[in-house]
């Protein structure tokens, strides 16, 4: 296996890589920078999208545009036009939302975040955007939300939970945007890294980006480590499959140093390569098309 850096920007948090495959492009965020950007397959050039604005998640939109999220919600973006919010709260509850997925029927699901190291927090939650915009609860009680992915037939949701070290599985149904049966796929014991952004391939094995652990790791559908990928960089975010093929795959890291509480035992946050690079590597294994939301924004 030959790791490479792609792109040497020392992003401070690299997140939300999202593969293209009608252009063969791939966009990724740095949440710290405020900078969006994309990377051209054919043209090996990467360009900047969007600045000052905070894009912690991504999707593409059926009508050519973006769903970004953020801290402050929901937004619809369709260049050379700004952001435009579609939702921020549901019943006095703040979308102060992490990553996000469409799924098969073009809603948005998506975690919302309150994780401090200093103070109580509210738990977060997992919300469904349908494509009017309504917006509906469909779990909560989560400290740090994360990564989620379908299976290939999208009857089984992916979702971690980093602060638990958890990777959850949910029946879903597609046609409601429904959940249920929640169970724990993956418990990370504390000697390892924080499950951050995740995909699924082809096969259905869930493949999980470990903050602190500086490797991606490959699980079956039965929540067995199927392989572990070492990198380079410690602070390991998000992951996503791309290319000619859908072989490629690339993988965001961090450069900004997070010392948190729930670090691995000894683990030191401030030596070494924290990251900020985007890698690419290509392990012959197929990934599968992301799913476009298809929201009614004029």
């Amino acid at each position: 296996m030959s790791c490479r850096i792609l792109v040497a920007d020392g992003n401070l948090c690299g997140e939300s890589p999202l593969w293209d495959v009608t252009c063969q492009r791939l966009y990724w965020t740095d949440i710290v920078k405020q900078e969006f950007y994309v990377y051209d397959w054919n043209s090996q050039q990467k360009h900047v999208l969007l600045e000052r604005f905070e894009v912690c998640g991504c999707a593409f939109d059926s009508s050519g545009g973006l769903i970004l999220t953020n801290s402050s919600g929901i937004w619809f973006w369709r260049p050379p036009k700004l952001p435009v919010l579609i939702a921020s709260g549901i019943a006095g509850v703040k979308l102060q939302i992490n990553d996000c997925i469409a799924d098969p029927e073009g809603r948005l699901l998506a975690g919302s975040t309150f994780y401090s190291t200093s103070e109580g927090y509210p738990l977060g939650k997992l919300f469904c955007i349908h494509t009017n915009g309504n917006v509906q609860i469909l779990d909560e009680g989560f400290h740090l939300a994360n990564g989620l992915g379908f299976s290939p037939d999208s009857r089984t949701l992916y979702f971690a939970d980093s602060i638990e070290r958890s990777i959850y599985a949910y029946s879903y149904d597609p046609s409601q945007g429904r959940v249920g049966g929640r169970r724990t796929f993956v418990q990370l014991d504390s000697s390892s890294g924080l499950p951050d952004g995740l995909t699924v391939d082809a096969q259905g094995y869930v493949w999980s980006a470990e903050w602190y652990g500086g490797c991606i790791r490959r699980y079956d559908p039965d929540g067995k480590v199927e392989r572990c990928i070492p990198l380079p960089a410690k602070q390991i975010s998000s992951l996503a499959f791309g290319g000619p093929d859908l072989t490629d795959i690339f993988v965001t890291s961090a450069a900004k140093a997070e010392a948190m509480p729930v670090m691995p035992p000894g683990y030191d946050p401030y030596s070494g390569c924290i990251g900020g690079a985007l890698y690419h590597m290509n392990l012959g294994i197929r990934g599968s098309v992301e799913y476009r939301t298809r929201f009614h924004v004029r």
